[in-house]
């Protein structure tokens, strides 16, 4: 699989694998700190808060590539900005591990701006690998070969990560983050007379905006607007972040468009293809990143999470095993025993996954349930990438010897209509479950994310191709940005989506409007489908 590949594609594998071992790690358990009780060392955030915090700090976290990919077109070269970028990161999860207020949202600013330098320049090195004629025809498996590296590391880091918190505390884990970024950065300084020679920026044209400038009418008023969202009285969306961050995001939004506008003729139809797929994918990732939300939440709560017996020493070895009790260990109110309130029969301090499990399969008092840990669900995903991804190369190289294989815009088109189809899983699971009030199997999350697996591959790798065959070459990384900022803005959608989980009754109606997303994401690329060949064979042809 690797033999026709570029020797620097094993170092931006590694690379990038250490990096989204550290990434995913932090992202897998984020949503549990904050809604972890104050004793148990998390943050005792409501769900709708958290959920509100993870889909802001996602969509962050995916915008600032578009300053991260400007600079290092401009300025700082794709391999330095990498270095720049990793270093933020890791500072940012070991902040993590350090109790406060003040350490988190310093460390979360961290994150988010290391990520802009990092993730949108090792892309673009990868596209840069394939530049010349030798290996041009590979573009698509090596993004392929590169996005297995991403989950290797996604899958592994949720097993780290649940040793170490129910071992050692959040702390621990979050401090492990840091570590494998760290990692990441010595392996890549180590490859660097792999991608030296790739690392090539190209000279500016007339009709590009001079840097000063962007920043003066688009991040200067991008701040300006984000403030005036948060302040705003009352919210025009869900929440005042979510106000904040889309007022902030038109001027980005804005300027991509004005990249179109003002480019030449030669330049114009790549620039509005990409535009048009930035567009559509932006419902994807509002779907496929509620698996750090809305399926952490299904998978917490409403998930049959015990353990066959004799799976359960080897599973609390490694750490993987949370105990939950109906009964608190000590509960004193005015020197009486606590009575039970709220929910029937459940006291004060009980664990809420007792709330749809029938009363005779609790444990007796004293005793306490062992669960796999929720964060492990989160590697179900990556998982099924590592195994299918060698699948699904074979398959499109078969595809390609038979002349028959899709279009990388085609790819894209049937990644959405596959997600679309992985949430009507999750319509099964509530009915299943008979709307949550008794537990579902785990098969039903699995079941959902190895469909959604099959297309993400269909499409997350593909659009990263196809922003390397597609862009000007002296704005690639900007353009990755746009990606990006794509990936942004489905992400805080994802938020904000997730955080009206509790205003639907019947939970199959908040996968059905999923479905109906996505449905229609998928329609729009297959109604655009013979323009984008068009423009993907005309580009080919001139470069």
């Amino acid at each position: 699989m690797l033999k026709n590949h570029p020797k620097g594609l094993m170092v931006l594998f590694f690379t990038e694998m250490w990096e989204r071992f550290g990434y995913y790690l932090m992202l897998g358990i984020f949503y549990l700190y904050m809604t972890d009780a104050p004793g148990g060392g998390g943050m005792g955030l409501p769900l709708e808060k958290a959920a509100d915090i993870v889909g802001t700090y996602l969509a962050l976290v995916y915008l600032t590539p578009f300053i991260g990919g400007l600079l290092a077109d401009r300025i700082l070269g794709y391999r330095l900005a990498i270095f720049l970028g990793g270093g933020l990161m890791a500072a940012g999860y070991l902040g993590l591990a350090l109790p406060g207020w003040t350490a988190f949202w310093i460390s979360l600013l961290l994150i988010i701006l290391g990520n802009g330098f990092f993730k949108p320049n090792i892309s673009t090195l990868v596209g840069n690998l394939y530049s010349s004629d030798q290996f041009r025809g590979l573009k698509d498996s090596g993004y392929n070969i590169f996005y297995m590296g991403i989950n290797i590391g996604a899958f592994v880091c949720n097993f780290v990560a649940a040793y170490l918190r129910n071992n050692y505390g959040w702390g621990y884990a979050f401090a492990a983050a840091g570590i494998g970024m760290i990692i990441g950065l010595v392996w890549f300084a180590g490859g660097q007379k792999s991608v030296r020679d790739v690392d090539v920026r190209k000279p500016q044209k007339a009709e590009d905006m001079p840097l000063l400038r962007i920043f003066a009418i688009v991040l200067l008023p991008a701040v300006v607007f984000g403030v005036i969202g948060w302040l705003l009285p009352g919210n025009i969306f869900s929440s005042d972040s979510t106000d904040a961050f889309i007022l902030g995001s038109i001027p980005v939004v804005v300027f991509y468009f004005s990249l179109w506008w003002r480019a030449s003729k030669e330049d114009k139809s790549s620039i509005a293809a990409l535009l048009s797929i930035f567009g559509v994918v932006i419902i994807f990732w509002a779907i496929f990143h509620q698996n750090g939300s809305a399926l952490t939440i299904w998978a917490e709560n409403y998930t049959d999470r015990r353990l066959p017996r004799w799976v359960e020493p080897i599973a609390d070895k490694l750490g993987m095993v949370e105990k939950v009790s109906v009964y608190p260990q000590e509960v004193n109110l005015n020197g009486q025993d606590a009575m039970p309130i709220g929910e029937p029969h459940l006291g004060i301090g009980a664990d809420p996954y007792f709330k749809n499990v029938p009363q005779q399969e609790w444990p007796s008092q004293g005793e306490s349930l062992k669960l796999i840990s929720t964060e492990i669900f989160q590697s179900v995903n990556p998982f099924f990438v590592v195994f299918l991804t060698p699948v699904a190369v074979a398959f499109f190289a078969l595809l390609r010897r038979a002349r028959k294989e899709p279009s990388t815009p085609g790819k894209i088109g049937w990644g959405l209509f596959i997600t679309a189809l992985s949430t009507l899983v999750m319509v099964g699971a509530v009915f299943a479950s008979q709307n949550g009030a008794q537990k579902s199997s785990p098969g039903w999350l699995i079941g959902t994310y190895a469909i959604i697996t099959v297309g993400e591959l269909f499409l997350s790798p593909m659009g990263l191709s196809l922003v390397s065959k597609l862009s000007p070459p002296r704005l690639t990384a900007l353009m990755m940005g746009g990606w990006f900022l794509a990936t942004s803005l489905g992400n805080k959608l994802s938020g904000v989506l997730a955080s009206l989980w509790n205003m639907y009754e019947h939970k199959s109606l908040f996968f059905l409007i999923n479905f109906t997303g996505a449905m229609f994401a998928a329609i729009a690329i297959f109604a655009m489908l013979k323009w984008l060949r068009r423009v993907v064979q005309e580009h080919s042809e001139a470069s």
